[in-house]
């Protein structure tokens, strides 16, 4: 197969370029003298250098008879500017005065990106690495579907049809094209008769396809590879977008992922990266012209086990609204979904474990159990048994060090399939949800407007306290899935300091309500008021005020506006903030500042909004436990959230998308 053998020449190419940036960093810092005098030339005289790093390329495709067969200079070029990447991050410091370590040697599976180069737009037909020829109507010429209506034929005006219109039909194995032998020049000659000239790919006008000339030595043709588009429903005018006017392509990469069903178990796409803006379609822009139009602030407060929004109108006016609330939690149904995956996750790294043990049995010991059973065969006199798969902990010295490497344990080609299947089911898993991110972001954004305010949290200490169960509820993902989309409404999600507004320990009123983690209800002794905690840490982040957006700690809660639209929303305010409790919120040990405070009658002439919740029955916790959340809004619930299916490709402006490809040389 070509592009493999394509993939190990690169994958020679850079490891042997980062272990020689590996040397010459090492001699860089080691010689101290000559970088005090001149570190400069010190680091040119060593190549560390971008030239430098392409001239070590040269050599080593100079010296080596068998890259001339597969690479090109200017595929050598492009890899030993992304290794001098790395490296010139490791010499100079950023902004803050960090650097980035050490550099290091990559391994086989973990090369995945052939960067190519980027087309010259001031040249004609120049593009050195992976050009892509062909047309978007030739491809829809070449594989229409057959429903099609015959009058269609031009990409525009099939973008214009119902997107529930299949407009392609490509079959499972995709047919190589084939470049065109001659083509007119547009001359006559004496006799009359049109001139033709040999014709190239550069006049290739049918389906698309990506084409490498190959090694200078190479003797095999080029490498042709057609490329398969995404034909789901909705999918063409996104295509038309990016792909209708070639004179927008600018780069393709040649990038490979996991994928056990294909033959040697890659998968193979083309990343395209095209110069212009990204694709939103009609239904998208209306919507977020819409939220533009809200003119409502809100505020967020993310938890552990749940999304708490809360939104009034900008001018806290109840004449121009409601105060309206939502909350983003798990369902049931999608509890059971992810406690099913963890199980079969689960199993397949047992699997993945046990077939390590199998093949590399001198690097374990046997188990308690096992040793115990050898013990009672030898006392009776029986022949010793022997232990296909040792159960004990790993042979290691004193320190607890392995005595031998991971990597150097051998590997079946069973372990090498599932790893693949647990790589390709973690990607499937984190596109879905990154769709679901994006379809709650879209549904916040669109009821609560896109001027938001969230505390600044580093959910890094999240994970310190509740581990990967995070995984689950991925508050970091859904709020900077609300921040993209509050940005391409026109809007912004503002972060506060939680030092500066400590929305957690303050009430709507200004009063000061101290709670601890274990503490899920507020409760103020003040005004009386009674509500769910993440309810009304969302309120007052609606009242933050900062003057400088870009820097949180600026951030300062108006205390006398919030005052004021507790009174005027009194109504409909409680009934928002909804105070029933989370089931498993609840202390272990101790007393917390709300039971203590509870204990208190409430002071004479300050009738309470909502009487306290019964405390309930069932384990007490310190914190919040993120895998049960019972509590519902009354105003707003989500739908279940379907687990998505990811794309096939996923072309956006400015970046790079993939166009899967096939090679069938």
């Amino acid at each position: 197969m070509r592009v493999e053998q394509l993939y190990w020449a690169m994958w020679s190419v850079k490891r042997a370029l980062q272990r020689d940036a590996r040397a010459a960093v090492d001699a860089y810092w080691a010689g101290d003298v000559r970088r005090d005098v001149d570190a400069k030339g010190w680091r040119v005289e060593l190549g560390l250098s971008r030239e430098g790093m392409e001239r070590r390329g040269y050599r080593h495709m100079e010296r080596s008879r068998h890259l001339g067969r597969h690479v090109t200079k200017a595929l050598v070029m492009h890899q030993a500017d992304e290794v001098w990447e790395g490296v010139s991050r490791h010499l100079f410091p950023d902004e803050s005065g960090r650097r980035f370590g050490r550099p290091r040697t990559g391994t086989w599976w973990d090369y995945t990106r052939i960067p190519g180069r980027a087309r010259s737009h001031t040249t004609a037909r120049k593009w050195e690495t992976f050009p892509l020829h062909g047309t978007l109507a030739g491809h829809l010429d070449a594989y229409r579907h057959r429903d099609l209506d015959q009058a269609i034929t031009t990409p525009e005006q099939a973008a214009g049809l119902a997107p529930t219109t299949s407009v392609l039909a490509q079959p499972r194995r995709m047919p190589v094209p084939t470049r065109p032998r001659r083509v007119e020049t547009g001359d006559v000659s004496a006799k009359g008769k049109p001139k033709t000239r040999a014709a190239t790919w550069w006049d290739h006008t049918g389906p698309l396809a990506l084409v490498f000339t190959g090694g200078a030595d190479s003797q095999r043709g080029d490498l042709v590879l057609p490329v398969r588009l995404p034909s789901g429903a909705g999918r063409w005018p996104r295509l038309v977008h990016f792909l209708n006017n070639p004179t927008t392509w600018h780069t393709v990469d040649l990038v490979r992922r996991r994928d056990a069903s294909s033959p040697g178990g890659w998968a193979y796409e083309a990343h395209l990266m095209v110069l212009t803006s990204g694709y939103a379609s009609p239904a998208t822009k209306a919507r977020r012209a819409a939220a533009a139009d809200l003119n409502r602030v809100g505020g967020i407060d993310g938890n552990v086990s749940n999304l708490s929004v809360v939104s009034f109108p900008d001018t806290f006016d109840p004449a121009d609204g409601a105060v309206s609330s939502t909350r983003v939690e798990l369902t049931d149904d999608e509890r059971a979904a992810l406690e099913k995956a963890r199980r079969k996750e689960r199993g397949r790294e047992r699997a993945l474990d046990r077939s390590r043990r199998a093949t590399n049995t001198g690097q374990y010991a046997p188990s308690k159990r096992q040793q115990a059973r050898a013990a009672r065969r030898k006392t009776a006199g029986l022949l010793e048994r022997h232990v296909h798969v040792p159960g004990g902990a790993r042979a290691a010295n004193k320190a607890g060090v392995p005595k031998q490497a991971y990597r150097r344990d051998t590997l079946s080609v069973g372990y090498r399939l599932d790893r693949a299947r647990l790589a390709e089911a973690a990607a499937t898993t984190a596109a879905a949800k990154d769709h679901r991110a994006r379809r709650i972001a879209q549904r916040i954004v669109g009821a609560h407007g896109a001027n938001l305010t969230v505390e600044d949290c580093d959910i890094r200490t999240w994970f310190r306290l509740w581990g990967k169960t995070l995984q689950a509820t991925t508050p970091g993902r859904l709020i900077a899935a609300i921040g993209k989309e509050c940005e391409k409404a026109n809007g912004r999600l503002l972060r506060a300091s939680t030092f500066t507004t400590k929305l957690s320990q303050t009430c709507l009123c200004g009063a000061e309500v101290r709670k601890s983690l274990a503490d899920r209800v507020h409760t103020c002794t003040s005004c009386g008021l009674v509500a769910d905690r993440d309810m009304v840490s969302a309120a007052l982040a609606a009242h933050v005020r900062l003057t400088d957006p870009d820097d949180p700690s600026t951030a300062g809660l108006d205390t006398v506006q919030a005052r004021t639209t507790q009174i005027l929303f009194s109504p409909g305010l409680q009934e928002a903030l909804s105070s029933q409790p989370q089931r498993g919120g609840r202390p272990s040990r101790g007393r917390t500042h709300a039971a203590a405070l509870g204990d208190r009658e409430s002071p004479a002439g300050r009738p309470l909004l909502d009487e306290t919740p019964p405390t309930g029955t069932g384990p007490p916790r310190m914190r919040p436990d993120p895998r049960i959340s019972d509590t519902r809004t009354t105003s707003e619930q989500p739908p279940t959230q379907e687990t998505p299916q990811p794309a096939a490709v996923s072309l956006r402006g400015n970046r790079s998308g993939g166009i899967p490809i096939r090679d069938d040389s």
